[in-house]
């Protein structure tokens, strides 16, 4: 219930490990009567963990989990995003992050986010796009989109998302030895995956390939 009595029309429940920034997002949205937030964590795993608990209460589970990317140690934000949303499938989950690579945006929409918006959108902004994910309405902050259509309208030149986990692997300063580790893959595939990338991205060089990857933000 809202303060004046009310009935709250969205539960919402946070994971972002920056308490300053869950105590903000937390102020911004319960300034608006028609939502409440039920829980707020710093990491995936225990994200996990309370959306179990809160699911077995008599309130039940959140209509929306507001999901930060970049959880620290641990999971991250997509992962728990996968496993919450294969566990509690009517919950849905809203990525409000710092990140605007590519990778991060298709890797958080094929775990199973309802919608992507970064972290410095308008006030009202964000409340809208909480209301329309918490409704199972997809939701993109205008940057998103126009990644996507980017993506979309040059398919040829767009990243599969195993070239931009092996090029993200690499940008850390991963031999391709320890990249098939890490991927349970050959080296051999490692560098056949490395030439079609190097044409993608119209370079012939791993450092090349890594700083256009970044001038185009298909990877951090």
């Amino acid at each position: 219930m809202s303060k004046d009595g009310a009935a709250v029309s969205i539960r919402i429940m946070m994971v972002d490990d920056h308490p300053v920034v869950r105590a903000g997002l937390r102020a911004l949205l319960e300034a608006d009567e028609g939502i409440e937030v039920v829980a707020e964590v710093g990491s995936g795993t225990e994200g996990l963990r309370v959306l179990d608990e809160l699911a077995v209460s008599p309130d039940g589970a959140p209509d929306l989990v507001l999901m930060d990317l970049n959880l620290g140690d641990g999971i991250g934000g997509i992962e728990t995003t996968r496993t919450l949303r294969q566990r509690h499938p009517s919950v849905q989950v809203l990525a409000v992050t710092t990140f605007d690579a590519e990778a991060d945006i298709v890797g958080a929409l094929e775990a199973g986010a309802t919608g992507y918006v970064l972290k410095d959108s308008p006030t009202q902004a964000l409340i809208d796009a909480a209301r329309e994910a918490a409704a199972g309405r997809s939701v993109l902050s205008p940057e998103v989109q126009q990644r996507l259509v980017r993506r979309m309208t040059h398919p040829a030149t767009a990243l599969s998302p195993r070239e931009t986990e092996i090029l993200a692997a690499l940008a850390t300063g991963a031999t391709n030895r320890e990249v098939a580790k890490a991927l349970f893959i050959s080296e051999s595939t490692v560098k056949t995956h490395l030439v079609h990338l190097y044409g993608k991205l119209g370079v012939d060089s791993r450092t090349a390939a890594i700083r256009v990857a970044r001038e185009r933000r298909l990877i951090r």
